[in-house]
């Protein structure tokens, strides 16, 4: 039996269990996770991600778990949470050029600079900004009705008509698993324009195996792909940004609410 302090966060209704493993690996299994995730027998989330230490000058180490329980790829969303997370443990510095508070982690697909645009602690409400990784145009591959490209995760991106309604999960799951286009599977998201001029977005999300409520590197696949940066989800409204170099999308940044739920204490085998 052992007790595990955990924190949960979500990005937007993407939700996740916290650990900070710093001074303590508790080297979980695959199983472990996946109960610890379980909207029933556990917490319940749609990953688990744990927050290490990590060389200078990197503030610290995020390590992604799906709910599957296996150690899943960047996740944006994650990755703004646990930089939340960060800050109210004390972590980072104030960015000379912004004057916000910053700070450098590292993740599966690389380094990553985040900043806290507000944070309320009281209501445990924040709005955090994330730098994602560069997006070669050449990488971008028109496929099916859509197109696929990696943002840290692999997604799909096709446009559908009334997206209220639209089958989200059964096409989700019938487009993740084809083996033909994608090989090891991917991320699925259905997007319509609205006539605010806003995207909308719904994502079928692979190793959740459903729909969540947001995705981070959901949205901005979705933003590369179409243009559009104002960006609505189930669970809130995103902001992206970025530079069109001609041939690599730069500067890519991802911006979107961060709220702590609540921490406890959990035994587990």
């Amino acid at each position: 039996m052992m007790q595990l302090d955990f924190y949960k966060y979500d990005g937007a209704g993407n939700d996740f269990v916290v650990l900070d493993i710093r001074q303590h690996d508790p080297k979980l299994s695959t199983a472990t996770i996946a109960h610890l995730c379980h909207r029933r027998f556990g917490v319940g989330a749609d990953g688990l991600m744990t927050l290490g230490n990590a060389p200078s000058p990197y503030d610290f180490e995020m390590k992604y778990y799906n709910s599957d329980g296996r150690l899943g790829s960047m996740c944006g969303n994650g990755g703004r949470c646990i930089a939340a997370f960060a800050y109210s443990l004390g972590l980072g510095h104030i960015d000379g050029q912004t004057g916000r508070h910053a700070l450098d982690f590292l993740a599966y697909d690389g380094s990553h600079h985040a900043e806290i645009i507000s944070a309320d602690q009281q209501c445990g409400k924040l709005v955090v900004e994330l730098g994602m990784r560069d997006v070669e145009k050449s990488s971008v591959r028109q496929c099916l009705d859509g197109c696929f490209l990696d943002t840290g995760s692999p997604h799909y991106v096709q446009r559908v008509h009334d997206l209220d309604h639209f089958d989200v999960v059964g096409e989700g799951r019938r487009l993740r698993n084809n083996a033909e286009q994608f090989p090891e599977g991917t991320n699925v998201d259905f997007v319509e324009e609205l006539a605010d001029g806003r995207l909308s977005i719904r994502t079928y999300e692979r190793g959740v195996e459903d729909e969540t409520w947001a995705c981070g590197t959901g949205v901005t696949a979705c933003a590369l792909v179409t243009g559009i940066g104002d960006i609505k989800t189930r669970g809130g409204d995103f902001k992206v940004t970025y530079n069109d170099d001609g041939d690599v999308f730069t500067n890519v940044q991802l911006t979107g609410p961060v709220s702590f739920n609540f921490a406890g204490t959990i035994k587990i085998l």
